[in-house]
């Protein structure tokens, strides 16, 4: 693994986006215990990786990260704000109250969140798709991640409790 390729306008952008995310993290009141806030920071990273070493460089090879195919410690940095965004998803999600009738909306919602950051970094330099992938291919890929979280999210608040108790 490089340090980088070039030190330019890609890295630059990735050390603000880090930033931004994780400062509205930090804004946030804290809502869930420790270790739940933890599993949903790794997960949105394991989600994030997977899904690009998936479609991004793995099996498929649809899109390149930064200046160059090799991996470079900023596309780890870049693995690094899927964490701070499944956060935020959740906690909105728990703020929300999301149930069976508005959950679809929300997942809708943040799709196009998440398409619409990809647009973001494709524009910044970040990503630069490749062999006719498209923008739009991502809304499924989405779809599909953000509906996994939500119903993943359910399932560890159905087993364990999730929520720091009410301070008055």
């Amino acid at each position: 693994m490089n340090l980088w390729e070039n030190f330019d306008k890609n890295e630059i952008w990735i050390l603000v986006m880090l930033a931004v995310a994780y400062i509205i993290v930090f804004i946030l009141a804290r809502k869930f215990y420790r270790h739940i806030t933890a599993l949903f920071f790794l997960w949105g990273f394991t989600i994030g990786v997977l899904f690009d070493f998936t479609i991004g460089g793995g099996l498929m090879d649809y899109y390149v990260l930064n200046d160059t195919d090799k991996y470079e410690v900023f596309d780890f940095l870049y693995y690094l704000l899927f964490g701070p965004f499944s956060y935020i998803f959740i906690y909105l999600y728990d703020s929300f109250k999301i149930n069976k009738k508005t959950f679809i909306w929300y997942i809708a919602v943040w799709a196009l969140i998440g398409t619409g950051m990809q647009w973001v970094f494709t524009n910044m330099g970040i990503i630069q798709f490749k062999e006719g992938y498209e923008l739009f291919y991502s809304f499924p890929v989405f779809l599909m991640t953000q509906t996994i979280t939500g119903l993943y999210y359910e399932l560890v608040k159905s087993k364990t409790k999730v929520l720091l108790p009410k301070t008055k």
